[in-house]
C-alpha cells in the first residue's frame, strides 16, 4: 500500500448484532482517539465519510434463532453500499464498528469488487471466536455470532447471496487467528467445513511469527487481503473495552507483530474494526490501542525494514 491512497473511514454506530450495549459508540471512539489524524500524518489521504444512519436496535428476543434480523440487514445493506463505492472511487474503505454483524455487507462488498477484477480474496478474522454459528445453533440468537456462517452461505436467506455468488467466500479463503472461545457445535462446522483456524494453543506453541507466514504464505500480487478486526481478539488485560473479552488472548506486541506482517505482504485492500465498546472501557483506552494496532497494519515499523 502506497501513501497514495486514499483511506475512507466509514462509521457504522450500532449494537444490533451484539448482546449487551455500547458498541455503537465505537466510531466515535475511534475519531477521539484520533485514528483520522494518526493515518493522515502517515502520508495517507484520508476521507471521513462520517456514520452510517440506521434504524435503532429495540432489543427484542429472538425470532427463529435470530434477534433483529430486520434491523441487521438495513444496516448491512447501508455497510454494503458504502463499502462498495468507496471501492468503486478506488479507495480503501475502513469500516469503524459497531458489532461484528457488519462484516456480512463489508465482505460481500469487497468480494464482489474482487471477483470483478478477478482478485483472490483472503479475509483474515482476528477475533476470539470464530462466528459460525447460525440461527439453529446459536445459543443467544445474536447474529455477531453468525456473520463467518453467513458470508460461507450458510446464513438466512436475507443475510446470503450478497456478492453475487451464494457465499461471498470459499471456506479455504479465510484464516482465523487467536480463537479461543468457540461453541460445540461450532467446532463440528469448523472441522467439516475444513476451516483454517489458528487457535491461541496454536499461537503458544508456534508463535505468532510462525502463525501469520502460514496464514499469509500464497498471498501475492492477485490477492485482496481484508482484514477484518474484533478487538475482543486482544486479550482483555490490554484491551477491556469488548462486549464479549475472553482472557488468554494475544499480548498487545503480538497483535502488533501480527499486523506488521499483514502490512508486509503490501495487499491490504479493506479493513474493519469492530467491537469496540467504550461502555465497557476504561478512559478510551481501548480504542487508543486499536489506533496504534492500526497504524501498524497499514504500514508504521519502529526502523526502515
Amino acid at each position: 500500500m502506497t501513501n497514495t491512497t486514499t483511506l475512507e473511514l466509514i462509521g457504522a454506530p450500532t449494537d444490533v448484532g451484539a448482546s449487551v450495549r455500547g458498541a455503537g459508540m465505537g466510531p466515535d471512539a475511534l475519531r477521539v482517539a484520533d485514528l483520522p489524524g494518526v493515518l493522515a500524518r502517515m502520508g495517507f489521504t484520508v476521507r471521513d465519510a462520517g456514520n452510517l444512519h440506521g434504524p435503532a436496535t429495540p432489543w427484542a428476543a429472538p425470532q427463529e434463532g435470530l434477534r433483529h434480523l430486520a434491523e441487521v440487514v438495513a444496516w448491512n445493506r447501508a455497510v454494503y453500499e458504502s463499502v462498495d463505492a468507496a471501492l468503486g472511487a478506488g479507495h480503501t474503505p475502513l469500516l469503524m464498528g459497531g458489532d461484528h454483524c457488519l462484516a456480512i455487507g463489508s465482505i460481500s462488498a469487497v468480494a464482489w469488487h474482487a471477483r470483478q477484477r478477478k482478485k483472490k480474496l483472503r479475509v483474515i478474522w482476528l477475533d476470539a471466536h470464530t462466528d459460525v454459528n447460525t440461527n439453529t445453533t446459536s445459543p443467544s440468537g445474536n447474529i455477531h455470532g453468525m456473520p463467518v456462517a453467513c458470508l460461507l452461505g450458510h446464513g438466512p436467506a436475507a443475510l446470503t447471496g450478497w456478492s453475487g455468488e451464494q457465499a461471498a467466500i470459499e471456506p479455504d479463503g479465510i484464516r482465523f487467528i487467536g480463537i479461543r472461545s468457540v461453541d460445540s457445535e461450532e467446532r463440528e462446522a469448523i472441522r467439516d467445513q475444513g476451516l483454517r483456524v489458528f487457535d491461541m494453543r496454536h499461537v503458544d506453541e508456534n508463535g505468532m511469527r510462525l502463525t501469520m507466514a502460514d496464514a499469509l504464505h500464497d498471498v501475492d500480487e492477485e490477492t485482496h487481503l481484508h482484514v477484518s478486526f474484533d478487538l475482543d481478539c486482544l486479550d482483555p488485560d490490554y484491551a477491556p473495552g469488548v462486549g464479549t473479552g475472553v482472557r488468554g488472548g494475544p499480548t498487545y506486541r503480538e497483535m502488533q507483530l501480527c499486523m506488521e506482517m499483514i502490512a508486509d505482504t503490501g495487499r491490504l485492500g479493506s479493513l474493519d474494526v469492530v467491537e469496540l465498546n467504550p461502555a465497557l472501557d476504561v478512559r478510551n483506552r481501548t480504542a487508543e490501542v486499536a489506533v496504534e494496532l492500526i497504524e501498524s497494519l497499514f504500514g508504521k515499523s519502529t526502523l526502515v525494514r
